[in-house]
């Protein structure tokens, strides 16, 4: 589908991405297509929720973000609300989600434009909760400290219905996590964790992690989880230093919703989605986490190469008693045609 508004997100600290910002806008003014930035800060010590940011940007049709995965989850979270393609352009150093080049965004535009462009879907969180979370002022100094003021917090999707034993459906779409984690340094929170509604265990932890694949190579990676392909539906429970001797990453199929009930002993809790504080737990409030209904949709002028990104992320090296592998990779894709029982499975193009 040809291009028909752009969005702009752009990471205004650095110069690339700012120069990247220009090739875009002028590309734009060169095919007659509107060109608007998205503003994600609003004045001065306050910012938009994501409906209000996709409202003001005119519902743009593809979200353009220059800067790393920072800015990268920033559009995704305004584009998840109206099913928007993201653009990706990548200026920073550890990201796995954005993957074009500052120097190929106008040949990215083109292909999008052409409709020669693939879009590749990825698996979002939402949430429900026991009560609308709040952000007390004071705690919001705390945890946005030299960041700037927090989101709002989440709305509900619809009326509020604070007696509903399901809990209130808010206005929340992660793409990487939802992260429930201790506010005071010498007091954990203790959580009970339910799968499909049934209790796995009670946790004393410094805090806890639903991550979906696309985020099992963040917070929950570096908590100990393990990296998952993208391509998958599930959801990553990590615990985040336990004091318990399961340790373990537990992880769910995405049609079972997780729980999480705030203990009466514990301390209370910050709710994180994607790195944004977005509210406080009390002893006794709980949030379930689920798959959302809409994936969201990256735009992909290549078929993704996820396991050779995180080789060179990671800086993965081989074990140096073996012999460099100089042949082809097995079963990667031979001159000859695919056989009938491999040609449902993901490989890659022809050379």
């Amino acid at each position: 589908m040809p291009i028909g508004r752009v969005g702009l997100v752009v990471h205004g600290g650095r110069a690339e991405a700012v120069d990247g910002a220009r090739i875009v806008r002028d590309w734009c003014a060169r095919h007659g297509i509107g060109c608007v930035d998205i503003d994600v800060w609003h004045g001065h010590g306050s910012r938009h929720s994501p409906s209000e940011e996709v409202q003001a940007a005119g519902s743009p049709d593809l979200i353009v973000t220059l800067g790393g995965d920072g800015t990268f989850l920033r559009g995704a979270r305004i584009a998840a609300q109206k099913d928007i393609r993201v653009l990706g352009v990548d200026v920073g150093k550890v990201g796995f989600l954005t993957e074009t080049p500052v120097g190929d965004v106008e040949r990215a535009l083109d292909a999008v434009h052409a409709g020669k462009s693939e879009c590749e879907e990825r698996m979002t969180l939402t949430m429900r909760a026991s009560r609308l979370l709040e952000m007390p002022s004071q705690v919001e100094e705390v945890l946005c400290y030299g960041r700037g003021p927090a989101l709002p917090p989440p709305q509900p999707q619809t009326g509020p219905a604070e007696d509903d034993p399901w809990g209130i459906a808010l206005d929340v779409t992660a793409l990487n996590d939802i992260v429930v984690e201790k506010l005071a340094r010498d007091h954990q929170v203790s959580v009970g964790v339910y799968f499909a509604g049934r209790l796995l265990a009670s946790y004393s932890a410094d805090g806890v992690i639903l991550a979906t694949p696309t985020g099992s190579t963040a917070y929950s990676f570096a908590a100990g989880g393990p990296v998952l392909s993208p391509r998958m539906r599930a959801v990553v429970f990590t615990p985040v230093a336990p004091h318990m001797a399961f340790n373990r990453t537990v992880i769910a199929n995405a049609d079972e919703p997780v729980a999480l009930r705030v203990l009466p002993h514990s301390g209370r809790a910050a709710v994180s989605v994607d790195g944004q504080p977005r509210g406080i737990l009390e002893p006794r409030d709980w949030i379930g986490v689920i798959a959302a209904p809409r994936p969201l949709r990256l735009v992909r002028l290549t078929p993704a190469n996820f396991y050779g990104r995180l080789r060179e992320r990671m800086r993965l090296t081989d074990a140096p008693a073996t012999a460099a592998d100089g042949e082809a990779a097995p079963m990667f894709r031979p001159a000859s045609p695919v056989p009938d029982d491999l040609r449902h499975y993901q490989l890659p193009p022809a050379p």
